[in-house]
């Protein structure tokens, strides 16, 4: 598990494309306004969520598996409930396996569970637990 403030920094640094898990196309929602904030600061966010076809002028995956093998994912944000997090923890282990990509899981406040470090730790994912990454974002680069 990432928590040291400094590595925390060097992965939004670095960071080019993020996948957002739970992405959502109403704009009244955190997740929506996330996606918003790290676009307008950069990022490639690709939304995942089976329920939209675009957020922000980029095509919605149904899943992660879904999204083309050469797209880079530096991080897969979960932005949904704690019961989903070791689903997408797995999806994230899958995407690694499936193209070799290493990317940081990130979970949102209140988003993490044991059994989703448990998954990253098991796969040599790194794991950012119950962080805002718009928080992060502002504390380390405002």
């Amino acid at each position: 598990m990432i928590s040291d403030n400094k590595d925390i920094y060097n992965i939004l640094k670095d960071a080019k494309t993020i996948a957002m898990i739970g992405c959502s196309p109403n704009e009244y929602r955190t997740s929506n306004y996330a996606a918003k904030f790290l676009q307008e600061r950069g990022y490639r966010v690709i939304p995942i969520n089976p329920e939209a076809k675009e957020i922000y002028g980029e095509k919605s995956y149904d899943n992660l598996a879904d999204v083309p093998s050469d797209i880079e994912i530096d991080i897969v944000n979960v932005f949904r409930n704690s019961k989903f997090s070791a689903e997408a923890a797995q999806d994230a282990a899958d995407w690694k396996t499936k193209t070799g990509q290493n990317p940081v899981v990130w979970t949102q406040l209140d988003v993490s569970s044991p059994e989703a470090e448990k998954i990253a730790e098991e796969n040599g994912l790194p794991y950012v637990k119950n962080r805002c990454i718009m928080v992060e974002w502002d504390r380390n680069f405002k």
